[in-house]
């Protein structure tokens, strides 16, 4: 549904996802002009920023900020103080996952309780948070992650046809990611199984890796989310998880995919999805619920309610 509406937007950020840029992209298609601001200082994932990078952030955020604006939209909590010194708008606040869940939670939560409205990604992180909340979970872009014939995309990355593959969508050496964990899986299995690490790949190559594996490997400690859940739902790829974030929430009706804390729970159902070549019927469940269709209705409804 379409609700075309003239509103004017800033938004702030920390360092830009491709699910807030799939934010951004579906509110400009329902007729919000929107403007983001982000905090200078890192260019790459492997940097940090300072204290001065956000020290310097706050002058642009006043320089932009006039009564032009209908809204001004924190996203990810470091930015949240910097919505609230400005004088003029309504303060939505959306937190991502490590900005409450990480070392800088106590700054999320105070800034949530000054914000006109709090979202959270997941009611997961609810917990977490002691203030009032909406629920509005990050959307996935339906045309882009689709099934692929898996073949047809390990020809196109350059793996062999026969072989099992199980992607582990991280990099190994993130100790919450729990890489042994995977290693100790794969090595109890009865089928012959690889595991692919994919850490440095474009966003726009993710659906070739998800339809060129057998399945998704999720050894994580903690998650808020993890956003590849949905991702490789939408391609029908099984996914084998650890039970963090929203996985279980997400995948509690989708075949053929695994939640579990208990390690031979996961163990067997990677043996039967490579034994079975089975597929899961992830976007046949989900792909109205996860679109970034819904996600872009539900804010627009939020931004109108403080108008």
């Amino acid at each position: 549904m379409s609700l075309e509406t003239n509103m004017k937007v800033l938004n702030l950020v920390t360092t830009p996802r491709p699910f807030f840029n799939q934010q951004c992209d579906i509110l400009r298609e329902n007729g919000i002009e929107i403007t983001t601001l982000q905090v200078p200082g890192r260019e790459t994932q492997d940097q940090s920023r300072s204290l001065l990078d956000f020290v310097r952030f706050y002058p642009h955020v006043l320089d932009e900020c006039d009564s032009s604006y209908d809204i001004v939209h924190a996203n990810f909590g470091l930015t949240a103080p910097f919505a609230l010194l400005q004088p003029h708008r309504p303060v939505v606040l959306t937190l991502w996952g490590t900005d409450l869940m990480g070392k800088y939670g106590q700054i999320s939560r105070v800034s949530a309780n000054f914000c006109d409205e709090v979202i959270l990604p997941s009611s997961v992180m609810s917990e977490g948070l002691g203030v009032d909340h909406k629920i509005v979970p990050f959307g996935v872009d339906k045309s882009k992650f689709k099934p692929i014939n898996k073949y047809q995309a390990r020809k196109e990355i350059g793996w062999e046809n026969e072989e099992n593959i199980l992607l582990f969508p991280y990099t190994p050496s993130r100790e919450v990611k729990n890489y042994k964990l995977a290693e100790d899986i794969v090595a109890s299995l009865s089928n012959d199984a690889t595991i692919k690490q994919i850490s440095d790949v474009s966003y726009n190559k993710m659906p070739l890796y998800m339809n060129a594996s057998d399945a998704i490997l999720i050894t994580s400690k903690r998650e808020s989310g993890p956003m590849v859940v949905k991702e490789a739902a939408l391609c029908n790829v099984p996914v084998v998880s650890t039970d963090v974030g929203f996985t279980k929430d997400v995948l509690c009706d989708v075949s053929n995919s695994t939640v579990s804390d208990d390690k031979q729970k996961l163990v067997e159902s990677l043996d039967f999805i490579l034994s079975s070549n089975a597929s899961s019927d992830g976007r046949e469940i989900l792909v109205d619920e996860v679109s970034v269709e819904k996600m872009g209705d539900r804010l627009i409804n939020i931004y109108k309610s403080l108008m």
